[in-house]
């Protein structure tokens, strides 16, 4: 049955038309809205931030977050923001006190990647560091991966600071066969402190990239960071521990003691030393020779001398003359391992007058031993 407009009733529709309309608002099937945009990631918060007073300055340390609140994996090193505040008198911090004194762009953390950690020192100026003495500094850090929201506050710590000797102004370093031999001038204390001790310290560059300036070592590019090699009472060092061919930085800081601990000063001028072995083995000694018999009838020259103890021996060399005084020819091309030769190619009624040398793994040569005569003129 029909309506006057030619339509039909609701009730007598087919069912399954009536529900069509009626699953459609229910399922909100309307005109699309516009796309929600993503939630910009946020780095989990710094958890273990350590901070101590290195020279004029603090070094903070801390690991840097590789992954969101959420858990997902940061694709790219995020930025780094850095908060100094103060402490009150009664030793609580002063949360309003905090203001942000350095922005790390997530593109240069790995410049301030040292075993796992980033490392940041904050200078303090000179004028702050008269009123700084004695008293805390407090830190905090925050890190962001997006323009639009940072991540929590890290934890809080505080640094003591107090007066320390001036860095020292140079360091010398002398390249030995057995050591890199480094010295420098005595600090100066300040009034009513003493030095207690010196520390030096080693990195390692890589030599694939060029070598840092002394003065600036912001740019090096390090194949080991540097850490405490020995703290020493005098004012030199010898570093046996060294390897030919690397490349090596040096510096030292004075020591002091405040409030019953070590306390560093900045670190001296450093010295980039690579080492390279100009150094030859010890002259063979104890040259022996002597003339034996051949299967065949005719005599050989038979030579041995005393083993050389290097590390890095290669071999010897034999020389052979005629003429008395005379180094003459090496005998074969190859060098002899083991301190020992029988020669071969004498000839009988002639004279010969040998000499060895020892040869290390850089090509160096040592002088020549005493010569010895092997005589085949008479029977």
């Amino acid at each position: 049955m029909e309506t006057r407009s030619g339509r039909r009733p609701l009730d007598r529709l087919h069912p399954a038309l009536v529900c069509v309309p009626l699953l459609l608002s229910a399922l909100g099937c309307g005109a699309p809205g516009e796309p929600t945009p993503p939630a910009p990631p946020v780095p989990a918060a710094v958890g273990d931030l350590a901070a101590h007073q290195q020279g004029n300055g603090v070094q903070l340390l801390f690991t840097l977050p590789d992954r969101t609140t959420a858990g997902e994996r940061l694709t790219e090193p995020p930025a780094i923001e850095i908060f100094r505040g103060a402490v009150k008198p009664d030793g609580k911090v002063d949360n309003k006190s905090f203001r942000q004194v350095y922005t790390i762009p997530g593109a240069l953390a790995d410049t301030y990647l040292a075993q796992g950690k980033i490392r940041f020192i904050d200078p303090v100026a000179p004028a702050d560091r008269a009123a700084a003495r004695g008293s805390a500094l407090a830190y905090r850090v925050r890190t962001r991966a997006s323009k639009k929201k940072d991540s929590a506050d890290s934890n809080t710590v505080v640094a003591r600071f107090y007066a320390v000797p001036d860095r020292l102004p140079a360091l010398e370093a002398r390249v030995t066969e057995k050591a890199i031999e480094l010295s420098w001038p005595a600090a100066e204390p300040n009034a009513g402190e003493s030095v207690a001790a010196y520390h030096v310290y080693r990195g390692e560059l890589d030599r694939s990239a060029p070598l840092p300036s002394p003065d600036d070592l912001g740019q090096a590019k390090w194949k080991s960071p540097p850490l405490l090699l020995a703290p020493v009472q005098e004012t030199a060092y010898r570093d046996t521990l060294f390897d030919f061919g690397k490349a090596y930085v040096y510096f030292v800081r004075s020591v002091s003691v405040a409030d019953g601990g070590p306390i560093e000063s900045d670190d001296s001028r450093a010295a980039i030393v690579t080492p390279q072995d100009t150094f030859p083995p010890a002259t063979p000694v104890n040259i022996v020779a002597a003339v034996v018999p051949a299967p065949d009838g005719t005599r050989l020259a038979d030579l041995s001398w005393s083993i050389n103890v290097e590390s890095d021996l290669a071999g010897y060399r034999v020389y052979r003359s005629e003429q008395e005084g005379e180094r003459g020819a090496p005998v074969g091309a190859e060098l002899r391992p083991s301190p020992a030769y029988r020669d071969l190619t004498v000839a009988a009624g002639r004279r010969y007058w040998y000499v060895v040398t020892a040869v290390d793994r850089a090509g160096n040569e040592s002088p020549a031993s005493e010569a010895v005569l092997v005589d085949l003129t008479q029977p």
